[in-house]
């Protein structure tokens, strides 16, 4: 049998001028999605994110978008990042960009923008999520038939005193608050500044979206920075079908009426080899709650404890849940977690671009949309094995994908190099999303159309 080890290439390597290649060819993608949801016809229509004076000159507000949302689906994550894919050439005629901005144009723009067009950025990112859930599969983005809904909070720490609207969090770090919500694997809103509060914007944010879910079966998660009374009252206002939120905090009453409970009330000891975990409903009335609440609560002992354990999760079930089911579906927050953990590592939001909190508030209302559409493309577009993909497996498997370009006299080509396994996909994506272009000036199509 053949020994298969290391050895030098065969290959003479030529290095050449990149002025007729790209690296970024499946930017082609996010193009045609954002193309068949109007986007930047959309961007094109609200004259409060151009702060121009003379609007006949100098980039507009959706080419500024477009660049900042190209260089977050292909893994950038600052304005330099965003100068450096201005200037691939190929790119930029690829997904119909005259020009690139450089990092200092794109900072004015940014810290140009106001509450008022900070808020069309995030109404344009809602109905994009109200767009890409009509049009998906409902399996692909429903659990068990529920809309789920998920509210947590994040520190963006940042360095030094001239970032507006930082605060010294509870590790002494100065960091600014990102507050969002979540519906199903969208991220549908989030306000940035420097709430104190961990769960400040929660009325804000459910007053402005619960429309969309009111009469429908929703499930809503929320940690236990959302556990005070004065949140749990507006949660059972939102019109929600179901909702847990973790209750680790103010826990003395409730390990007593724990502890008091007649083992009756106690679901039956599991078998020897499964966790010895017991469940039972306890009902409590913390302050401030307008009503009493069920807290589907477990108890355990580990070896060696003599007395029990207790956890918590306050909730609103259904009429056949028991506190077993409410406390495993609760255990489904992790993954929601996990998600805002991918937005942060994925699109590199550790640190805002800027000192100025209007241009952070933009650039992460842009960064929102941006993840947004990676995740449109993959619940939209791509086939069922590739449903459990991370947002950095799509960039690096999809999206980066090379383009060589070849000029004739009336017309150009360009040829992207398709991985292996993805050339039936490519073809049928282009030939029903991609524009057709003809001699002649392009004319507007299916694609270009919201």
């Amino acid at each position: 049998m053949s020994q298969f080890t290391k050895q030098k290439t065969k290959f003479h390597l030529q290095l050449t001028n990149s002025d007729q290649a790209t690296a970024h060819g499946g930017q082609l993608l996010i193009d045609a999605l954002c193309r068949r949801f109007g986007l930047w016809e959309r961007l094109h229509k609200q004259p409060a994110l151009d702060p121009r004076k003379r609007t006949s000159t100098g980039f507009a507000p959706a080419a500024n978008i477009a660049q900042l949302v190209f260089t977050l689906t292909s893994g950038g994550g600052s304005l330099a990042d965003a100068e450096r894919v201005g200037k691939d050439r190929v790119l930029m005629d690829l997904l119909g960009l005259e020009k690139g901005a450089d990092q200092t144009t794109l900072g004015e723009w940014l810290r140009a923008q106001t509450k008022e067009s900070v808020l069309v950025l995030h109404r344009i990112n809602a109905e994009f999520v109200d767009w890409s859930r009509q049009q998906a599969k409902p399996a692909r983005w429903l659990h068990a038939g529920e809309i789920e809904l998920f509210f947590d909070d994040t520190e963006i720490e940042v360095n030094g005193h001239k970032f507006e609207g930082a605060r010294v969090n509870y590790e002494g770090n100065r960091a600014l608050s990102w507050q969002t919500l979540w519906l199903g694997p969208w991220l549908l809103d989030g306000i940035l500044d420097g709430a104190g509060d961990v769960s400040e914007h929660l009325p804000v944010l459910l007053d402005e979206h619960q429309h969309r879910w009111a009469g429908r079966p929703s499930y809503f998660y929320a940690d236990s920075g959302s556990s005070a009374g004065k949140f749990l009252n507006r949660i059972e206002r939102a019109q929600l079908s179901r909702w847990s939120v973790s209750y680790n905090k103010w826990t003395d009453k409730l390990d007593r009426l724990a502890a008091d409970l007649p083992e009756t009330q106690w679901s039956a000891p599991p078998p020897a080899d499964q966790p010895q975990e017991q469940y039972a409903w306890v009902k409590h009335q913390p302050g401030e709650c307008a009503q009493a609440q069920k807290f589907a609560t477990v108890r355990w002992k580990k070896e060696g404890d003599l007395m029990w354990r207790y956890a918590y999760a306050v909730c609103q079930p259904g009429d056949k849940d028991s506190p077993q089911a409410v406390r495993e579906r609760h255990r489904l927050k992790g993954a929601k977690e996990q998600g805002f953990s991918e937005v942060l590592s994925g699109l590199d939001l550790h640190h805002p671009p800027c000192s100025d909190l209007i241009a952070n508030q933009a650039f992460y209302a842009i960064a929102m949309l941006a993840y947004n559409v990676l995740v449109s493309l993959k619940v939209l577009d791509l086939p069922e094995e590739a449903q459990a993909w991370r947002i950095q497996t799509t960039i690096r498997h999809l999206l980066t994908v090379p383009v060589t370009v070849s000029r004739h006299a009336r017309y150009a080509v360009a040829r992207i190099c398709i991985p292996t396994g993805w050339l039936r996909w490519w073809r049928l994506f282009v030939d029903q999303w991609v524009p057709k272009r003809k001699p002649g000036r392009p004319v507007v199509e299916v694609v270009d159309s919201a």
